[in-house]
């Protein structure tokens, strides 16, 4: 009788084995076999990080082995499980690979195809058919769109953590570290003696280094020594925790009265500043989106206040980026003074605070929350609703998606976009002309190698752009996104379908790079940048000055995060800062979704690249007092997971 030595592999994740019982059936192309029960006498099976191989026995020829029937039923307790995959020896010494990667709750039965990716178009025969409508089925009643505040992204239908499909949650290890991380900050800063200190301001500047952790030579002290200085302050729009906001300014807002006069001590080439703009010297930060924005109320003891300043700044002729005029509001008026660096001490530092900390917020809710965090969620319910385990782009996109919809659900639970990533039109292109804007450069870097990497995939298993448009699969992912994600709002830059290899090339580069670089561009890099409290401050106490000549250092202070408030922030930003224990980096991929040898070439070919971008990075930070690191692709998490 025909015999097959059946591999079954268990994850090493918290839990992953199982007691209950696991019953194997197999389905051929000739008949379906008999239910086996996987068990060894006097052994326990399905450790975790267990490889169990068990010999079953067959009645008759099976013929192709086109599925593997898995069932689980109870043995005392319901016992999750997770499976990694199944590889089977069939009696001719071929050997098939059955990738799993999921966890198998309560008594049910799941059913593996073998790990060779296909489309739908490449399926003729009728079970396989059956099995991926099935598949897609199950998923869409598990992953439900719902509306979490009107004007954002759909997210997923679940109002805790535990709500969510048990595929999508966290490792338990993750979970836990989720937990922890907040507390461990706490200990390790050593600040919780001024945890319940609100309402009780700090002295002065130097007061807030009685919650700093000076280290030396790192970014967060450079920042504290330098914060005040006009270089440091302009040099955070290129390669700060928000680089996306500055551009090029093409024309002098109307709202910002600003002249030649108020600024020439400021313009180091004897032009206008009419002048300089026309020659690419005047750059812009607009904070517009924070008008008429009510403040955080939540806490009854605190006042809070926020602006939505214009901020101008200039190129000068050492290359540098300064500011050189700051309105706080978007109405101009006598009660609205633009500030200048030729202003007294403090007004001037006044106003660049005020700048910082509508930064921040923008950097917060929008550049990180909306277009990493709710983008790349998007991105994940999608998938699994339209995109079956054996479709090529769901094996090529589900590391990318990890825990994305797990940290969302909690933040959703305890906390709380330009589909191109490098827009020309922001003027930031030219490398010459700015040439310390590190996160332009190093993304590109990024950016090229993921895009070459989605090209050779696609080339893999689109041989035509027809096959492409006829995908429907494909296209019900894209329309999802797009309807459900993106509202159906055509001024997101998301497409309603995608015709092209070139063009799905580029998707499929927007999808993996939000989720890792730009995540890890914007989210890394917050204790080096908002550690030190004056630089960032994540809420100003009382309002902007509606006058020149009268602000004191001590209202400044005033002004500031009391030191309750400001312990909170800091472990807020440690903590959302660090990188996990089991952290899988761009490039890893140990979850063989793929078993072709094409792919995993490319993929190899993938790392090489981004071993190379490491290398180039290293080589340029060793000469820089401040190294920017944060797109170097070993620094760089595959997916939005904290």
């Amino acid at each position: 009788m025909p015999s097959y030595t059946v591999t079954v592999a268990t994850g090493s994740q918290w839990f992953a084995g199982t007691d209950d019982y696991i019953y194997l059936s197999l389905v051929g192309s000739a008949g379906c076999s008999e239910k086996h029960l996987l068990d060894k006498p006097f052994y326990n099976d399905f450790e975790r990080g267990a490889v169990d191989s068990y010999n079953v026995v067959v009645d008759d020829e099976l013929g192709d082995i086109q599925l593997i029937r898995i069932e689980k039923r109870k043995y005392w307790l319901h016992d999750d499980w997770y499976l990694k995959y199944i590889t089977l020896k069939t009696p001719c010494g071929d050997y098939i690979e059955f990738p799993c990667y999921r966890w198998i709750s309560g008594e049910s039965e799941t059913v593996l195809r073998d790990g060779r990716a296909k489309l739908a178009c490449d399926d003729q025969i009728h079970i396989l058919k059956q099995h991926r409508r099935k598949e897609l089925e199950t998923r869409q009643k598990e992953y439900r769109w719902m509306e979490w505040n009107p004007g954002f992204p759909l997210s997923i239908d679940a109002k805790c953590h535990k709500d969510l499909p048990r595929d999508i949650q966290f490792d338990s290890e993750k979970g836990v570290d989720f937990v922890l991380n907040y507390s461990k900050a706490m200990e390790n800063l050593f600040i919780n003696r001024f945890m319940h200190m609100f309402q009780s301001s700090w002295s002065d500047f130097a007061d807030f280094e009685k919650i700093f952790l000076r280290i030396s030579n790192t970014i967060s002290e450079q920042v504290m020594n330098h914060w005040q200085e006009d270089s440091m302050f302009g040099y955070q729009f290129l390669n700060g925790c928000n680089p996306v906001l500055i551009q090029r300014c093409m024309k002098l807002p109307e709202n910002l009265p600003v002249t030649t006069e108020m600024v020439e001590c400021s313009l180091e080439r004897q032009l206008t500043l009419e002048q300089e703009v026309e020659l690419g010297n005047i750059f812009i930060v607009d904070f517009k989106l924070l008008d008429g924005i009510d403040v955080n109320k939540t806490d009854p003891c605190t006042l809070q206040f926020l602006a939505a300043p214009i901020c101008l700044l200039y190129k000068n002729l050492a290359n540098k980026i300064v500011p050189i005029a700051i309105q706080l509001n978007q109405v101009p008026g006598d009660e609205n003074p633009i500030f200048l660096p030729s202003d007294a001490k403090y007004d001037w530092l006044l106003a660049k605070i005020w700048v910082r900390s509508s930064d921040f917020h923008i950097h917060q809710t929008i550049t990180h929350l909306l277009r990493t965090h709710l983008v790349s969620e998007v991105f994940g319910i999608a998938l699994y609703r339209q995109l079956p385990a054996v479709h090529p782009i769901f094996k090529l996109l589900v590391a990318h998606v990890r825990f994305t919809v797990a940290i969302n659900t909690k933040a959703r639970e305890q906390l709380i976009c330009k589909y191109g990533l490098f827009d020309k039109a922001r003027g930031m292109d030219n490398t010459e002309d700015i040439p310390y804007y590190f996160y332009r450069d190093d993304g590109l870097l990024v950016w090229e190698a993921i895009r070459a990497f989605t090209a050779e995939v696609v080339d893999i298993y689109y041989e035509s752009d027809r096959v492409v448009e006829g995908d429907q699969e494909l296209q019900d992912f894209v329309k999802d996104v797009y309807v459900y994600g993106m509202r159906g709002k055509k001024a997101s830059g998301f497409p309603e379908s995608i015709k092209t290899k070139e063009k799905l090339s580029e998707y499929l580069t927007v999808v993996i790079f939000t989720a890792s670089a730009q995540h890890a561009a914007v989210n890394f890099g917050q204790y080096d940048w908002y550690s030190w409290i004056p630089n960032a401050p994540p809420t100003m106490r009382a309002p902007p000055p509606k006058v020149k000549g009268v602000v004191t250092i001590e209202q400044i202070v005033d002004m500031l995060p009391d030191r309750g408030r400001s312990c909170w922030h800091l472990g807020a930003v440690w903590a959302l800062s660090q990188f996990q224990d089991n952290e899988l980096f761009l490039g890893m991929y140990p979850e063989e979704h793929f078993i072709e040898k094409p792919v995993k070439e490319a993929m190899a070919r993938f790392r090489k690249k981004l071993d190379t971008i490491v290398s180039v990075i290293a080589e340029r930070n060793k000469k820089k007092k401040l190294p920017y690191y944060y797109l170097s692709p070993d620094r760089i998490p595959n997916s939005v997971a904290i």
